[in-house]
């Protein structure tokens, strides 16, 4: 990275901080929804059982001789972390460890009754099926009345809010932004987003989603709206190869927000249309490499991604955990620039991110101080906050 000394990695090892307070708590309150959502019988049982021992007070046990993927988790340092606590070892990988183990104890791998079924599907159908949902696609009518750079604008903020993409659909005072003391958005290169993509010819957009339901939703109608107005000529997503992190989209989650939103009426049924049509035509391709479920950054991404990545006009990566991966999951000060922790990556990418963890890079002096000055260290982690960075 130019010029910028790697920051420490962070672990979990120290009580009353965020990394800890997730393997400690809500790992444990993961497995017992998961039991609840799903009538798993006693083997299955017992085996979430055993996890929530292991992961709060065991230590990193290798997959069996049999697993399908035990060398890829060997290469990802599965062997060099065994005998050691959760607590002690990255805290991104001891993350990603939790959800295999967990996948393991529902014999999701496994050939029998449970192989292929998602644990978190209940929690993503509900959130999908809400009232909420409703609301928030009735609000893309008002959209309609808007110019096409508007409405291109408003939809960017619904991917970038997620499941507060309500807030998204509604145009901001004029300088509203830039006059707060403590803004929303903490940095925003939009406008250097939008220049990659106002090329002509219009390129390929590569995608790379985080959450299903309600936040994958406003990913979509993003796609939907860039294709539709030649913005780029094809769409790429990238989704996880099996269930992750509770709420990462795969492909299976990908068809029931698609058919959502077929399902629905006026503007978001016309956008669904679009979106089975794009699928079915190409213009959108779904991809779900293993190294999206990787412990690792994506400077350690394998050279068949990174040929993929490098050959779109832009890359688009959502989310907290996309971001924790694309800068590297350390301690890094806020004010470090964004290019340069970004520098590895293969070709030009954006991060659009609510903020829900520690990692944060590329702030000014200025905005650092007025967020901690107002808010403490709860800016980093509470979700109240965002960013669209790029590096170009």
């Amino acid at each position: 990275m130019p010029d910028t000394p790697a920051a420490p990695v962070i672990v979990a090892d120290e009580p009353g901080t965020f990394p800890y307070g997730v393997l400690a708590e809500r790992h444990p309150a993961i497995l017992r929804q998961v039991a609840e959502d799903t009538p798993y019988g006693p083997e299955r049982r017992r085996a979430l059982d055993a996890l929530l021992v292991n992961c709060t007070e065991g230590a990193v046990t290798p997959l069996p001789a049999g697993a399908h993927d035990r060398d890829r988790w060997a290469a990802w340092g599965m062997d060099a972390h065994a005998g050691r606590s959760w607590h002690d070892v990255p805290w991104l990988w001891s993350e990603s460890w939790f959800y295999r183990q967990l996948l393991d104890a529902v014999a999701y791998f496994e050939p029998g009754p449970w192989q292929g079924v998602d644990p978190f599907r209940p929690a993503k159908l509900a959130e999908l099926d809400a009232p909420a949902t409703d609301e928030e696609l009735a609000a893309l009518d008002a959209l309609e009345d808007l110019p096409e750079d508007a409405r291109a604008r408003a939809l960017l903020h619904g991917s970038l809010w997620g499941n507060r993409a309500d807030l998204g659909f509604r145009m901001s005072a004029e300088g509203a932004e830039e006059t707060a003391a403590v803004p929303a958005l903490v940095a925003d290169d939009s406008e250097r987003l939008w220049s990659l993509l106002d090329g002509s010819p219009a390129g390929t957009l590569c995608l790379v989603a985080d959450n299903a339901g309600r936040e994958l939703v406003p990913d979509l109608l993003l796609i939907a709206h860039l294709l539709a107005h030649g913005r780029i000529a094809r769409a790429i997503l990238h989704v996880k190869p099996h269930p992750y992190y509770v709420s990462d989209a795969t492909t299976a989650d990908v068809l029931d927000a698609v058919r959502r939103l077929t399902a629905a009426e006026s503007a978001a049924g016309a956008y669904g249309h679009g979106l089975r049509a794009a699928l079915t035509d190409g213009r959108l391709e779904l991809r779900a490499h293993p190294f999206s479920c990787a412990p690792l950054p994506y400077a350690d991404m394998p050279d068949d991604l990174r040929a993929d990545f490098a050959a779109a006009t832009l890359t688009v990566l959502k989310g907290d955990l996309n971001y924790r991966r694309l800068v590297g999951d350390r301690h890094w000060p806020p004010t470090t620039p964004f290019a340069d922790v970004t520098a590895h990556f293969p070709g030009p990418v954006a991060a659009l991110r609510t903020l829900k963890s520690d990692v944060i890079t590329g702030l000014s002096p200025q905005t650092e101080a007025a967020l901690d000055a107002e808010e403490g260290g709860r800016w980093r982690t509470s979700g109240t906050h965002a960013l669209v960075q790029v590096r170009t």
